[in-house]
C-alpha cells in the first residue's frame, strides 16, 4: 500500500470510538509529520464525519504542527549562524503554520530599499540611525504599543509588520534585523524589564574592550521611543532604579538564542494572564529547549 492510500485508511479509523485504536492511529500519522496535514484538513471538511472526528483532527493537526516547530526550533539551535530571522519566523509558526518565509521576507526587505536608498559611506552612525528611524517610524509607521503591551501578537513578526505595532523585543528585533542586513552593527541588548538596542564601535581595539566600564558600543537606541539615543549612564540608572547591582550583560549585545527565550517568555506570560493552559504548557516545552 503506497503512503496516501495508508494515510487515507488510517484517517478512516480516527472516528473509532475505542481509544487504544484511535490512539494507535494517531501515533501512525503523527510518524508522516506536516506531510500529512492537508489531507487531515481536507478530511475534516467533509460534513458526514461527527463532531469526534473533528475534534481528533484538530487536535492532531496543532501536535503534528507543534512537533515541527520544535524540530524547526532543534534545528535552528544546532546551526552555527542562528540567524534571527529564521528564529523569529519559527516563533511566529507557533501560531501561525501556514506562515511563508518568502512573504515576511518580501516585506522586511521594502523596508529595507526605502532605508538604503538614504544611505551613504559618508554618514556617521548617529545620521545613520537618524535617517533609519525617519523611515521606519515616521514613512512606515512603526512605533510601541503602550495600550496593548503585553498582547501575543507583540512576539509574531508576521504580526508586528502587519500591525505596525510592538513591544520593545519585538520592535527592536525587527530593527536590528533590518540594520544588520545593510550591515549596520546594532544588536539587541537584553535588559531586565526592557529591550533595547547598541550600535557597535567596530572600530575599537580589543585592549581597550578590557576595561570595566568599555562596553564596545557608541550609544544605545531605544526601539519602543522612535529611535531614541541614549548612553550607558541612563542604562546603569535605570538597572539601579529597579534595584538591581548593574553588570556586563546589561551594556553589551546578548545571542540570538537569547532573544528567542525572552520571546517565549514573553509568550508565556501573554497566555497565563489569558489562562491559555495548553499554550502555556506548550511553550514552556519551547523554551525548555533553549539553553
Amino acid at each position: 500500500m503506497d503512503s496516501q492510500a495508508n494515510i487515507k485508511a488510517l484517517v478512516r479509523l480516527i472516528e473509532d470510538p475505542d481509544e487504544l485504536i484511535y490512539q494507535q492511529v494517531r501515533g501512525e500519522l503523527m510518524k508522516y509529520g506536516p506531510d500529512v496535514v492537508p489531507v487531515l484538513e481536507q478530511s475534516w471538511e467533509q460534513d458526514f464525519y461527527g463532531l469526534l472526528f473533528q475534534d481528533r483532527i484538530e487536535n492532531l493537526i496543532h501536535d503534528i504542527q507543534f512537533e515541527s516547530v520544535k524540530a524547526q526550533l532543534n534545528t535552528w539551535l544546532q546551526s552555527s549562524e542562528k540567524d534571527l530571522l529564521q528564529g523569529a519566523m519559527i516563533i511566529a509558526k507557533y501560531q501561525y503554520p501556514s506562515l511563508d518565509y518568502a512573504v515576511i521576507f518580501a516585506q522586511i526587505q521594502s523596508i529595507r530599499r526605502d532605508i538604503w536608498l538614504e544611505l551613504n559611506d559618508h554618514l556617521t552612525a548617529f545620521e545613520q540611525v537618524k535617517i533609519f528611524n525617519r523611515i521606519f517610524f515616521e514613512m512606515h509607521g512603526f512605533k510601541g504599543d503602550t495600550q496593548n503591551y503585553h498582547t501575543p501578537q507583540h512576539s509574531y513578526i508576521n504580526q508586528v509588520l502587519e500591525r505596525k505595532k510592538g513591544n520593545p523585543l519585538s520592535l527592536c528585533v525587527l530593527y536590528s534585523i533590518i540594520a544588520q542586513s545593510l550591515d549596520l552593527p546594532i544588536y539587541g541588548v537584553n535588559l531586565p524589564n526592557h529591550f533595547i538596542l547598541a550600535y557597535m564601535d567596530e572600530k575599537q581595539s580589543a585592549l581597550s574592550l578590557k576595561k570595566e566600564d568599555d562596553y564596545g558600543v557608541l550609544f544605545y537606541i531605544n526601539a519602543f521611543a522612535k529611535g531614541s539615543i541614549f548612553d550607558a549612564g541612563e542604562i546603569k540608572a535605570f538597572v539601579e532604579g529597579i534595584h538591581l547591582t548593574p553588570d556586563r550583560s546589561h551594556f553589551e549585545p546578548c545571542s540570538n538564542s537569547a532573544i528567542l527565550k525572552r520571546m517565549l517568555t514573553n509568550l508565556i506570560y501573554a497566555f497565563q494572564q489569558s489562562g491559555s493552559a495548553q499554550k502555556v504548557s506548550e511553550l514552556q516545552a519551547l523554551k525548555a529547549l533553549i539553553p
